[in-house]
């Protein structure tokens, strides 16, 4: 049988691999157990997280008193609207003749009742009735500004501090209210400019002649 014949480059085929499993074979004799398979990659988990600013835990209005220790006395928003009826179909700021005068509101066709709880005025009230804490209220805004909401989700919209590597240092992103008022979220609009010193970054490198006639 000639080295250059199929029927010899098989033999060796066949030969090596026998040989291959007889060394299998010793080393698991030897100790007693299979052969460690090849490492595997491992993915580093992020030792930290991303949490969302939270606003104050409720709103308080100041009285213009102090206590004796000189710090601001402060009431509920219940204190104050508990002693007169809901009215739920307010909806302009021009309405507003008892409390909260000069208030800017420009929220569409919402009234006043459309978030806040008549019952509780101390917390928010989701479109099916149930009540929201304060802190909560992304998951209200949500309701009525779902793409918003979506690209906020996938980290496209508003903004945060921290690190983009969490393995580094957590990270903390901003609340619904951080940038836009609750009562007018509306941005006004703006014209771009550039930052001062107007002329950093903007000198003219062209060192064409200058075209006469």
């Amino acid at each position: 049988m000639s080295p250059r014949t199929p029927d010899f480059k098989l033999a060796l085929f066949v030969l090596a691999s026998g040989l291959a499993a007889l060394a299998v074979i010793a080393v698991t004799q030897q100790n007693g157990s299979a052969p460690a398979p090849a490492a595997q990659p491992t993915f580093v988990r992020p030792r930290h997280s991303v949490t969302i600013r939270q606003p104050i835990q409720q709103p308080r209005v100041e009285t213009g008193k102090t206590d004796p220790q000189g710090h601001p006395i402060t009431v509920s928003c219940g204190s104050c609207h508990a002693t007169s009826a809901p009215r739920p179909d307010t909806r302009l700021a021009s309405e507003l003749d008892e409390f909260h005068q000069g208030l800017q509101y420009q929220h569409g066709s919402l009234t006043c009742l459309s978030c806040h709880d008549a019952s509780n005025y101390d917390q928010l009230r989701l479109a099916d009735g149930r009540g929201v804490p304060f802190p909560e209220a992304m998951s209200l805004c949500a309701q009525c500004h779902g793409p918003q909401y979506r690209d906020y989700s996938h980290g496209s919209h508003g903004g945060m501090t921290g690190h983009w590597d969490l393995s580094r240092g957590p990270r903390q992103r901003n609340h619904c209210v951080d940038c836009h008022d609750p009562h007018a979220p509306q941005f006004p609009v703006v014209q771009p400019a550039f930052p001062l010193p107007a002329d950093r970054g903007l000198k003219s490198t062209s060192t064409a002649a200058p075209h006469h006639g």
